[in-house]
């Protein structure tokens, strides 16, 4: 007769079970760590990308300022007037913002090499302190506006530019005083005090109020 009665199995069941149990909470911590690793990587992605957006749109509102018919003397002198806050963008005669150091070659070059901590060493002056100040208050970052004269645009973050001369070509000796020659400018832009865009630009001028 076959005796019918269970092996003693000492608890390996509930050993495999324990193990089986381990490996399956192992694999759904990795997964869920991925997953949240993947989440954050594509919001910072999103971030980029808007901010660069951003910074793109100030730099194409700063290079149209330059564009429109202006007295001369707006495009290569340094004005605080046009630097205010309400500098708004217009249909025409635009006036873009210049910003002027005492030591320019010294500028120019902590502009180029970082615009965003250049700014705050020259002037105190961040991105957020525009937001802070008012409309007839002088600013160093200009706040976005866009190109559409008849309405203020948006965008996804906060944008600012500002525009720097870095030097001038003319045609002949004595041109500088009637505002003749060829100015080469470096326009930044930049989103939220975190990421900064550059470009130069290049205006012919025939002379004072052309």
């Amino acid at each position: 007769m076959i005796s019918s009665t269970p092996k003693n199995q000492n608890g390996a069941a509930l050993l495999i079970a324990l193990v089986l149990l381990a490996v399956i909470t192992v694999l759904t911590v990795s997964n869920m760590r991925e997953v949240t690793l993947e989440g954050r990587m594509t919001a910072n992605r999103a971030e980029s990308l808007h901010l660069i957006n951003a910074t793109e749109a100030a730099l194409r509102e700063a290079e149209k300022r330059f564009d429109t018919t202006v007295n001369v003397i707006d495009k290569i002198e340094p004005r605080n007037e046009n630097c205010m806050k309400n500098n708004a963008y217009r249909a025409f005669a635009n006036k873009p913002c210049i910003l002027a150091s005492a030591n320019k070659s010294t500028f120019l070059t902590a502009m180029v090499n970082n615009p965003l901590k250049a700014i705050v060493t020259s002037f105190n002056w961040k991105g957020s302190d525009t937001d802070a100040a008012s409309n007839n208050d002088r600013v160093y970052w200009m706040p976005y506006r866009g190109t559409d004269h008849k309405a203020n645009s948006s965008l996804s973050a906060k944008a600012y530019w500002n525009t720097t001369l870095i030097d001038q070509i003319n045609p002949e000796y004595g041109a500088a005083l009637t505002g003749e020659g060829t100015y080469f400018y470096l326009i930044t832009a930049q989103a939220n005090d975190k990421l900064a865009s550059q470009s130069t630009n290049a205006v012919i001028s025939l002379g004072l109020n052309k």
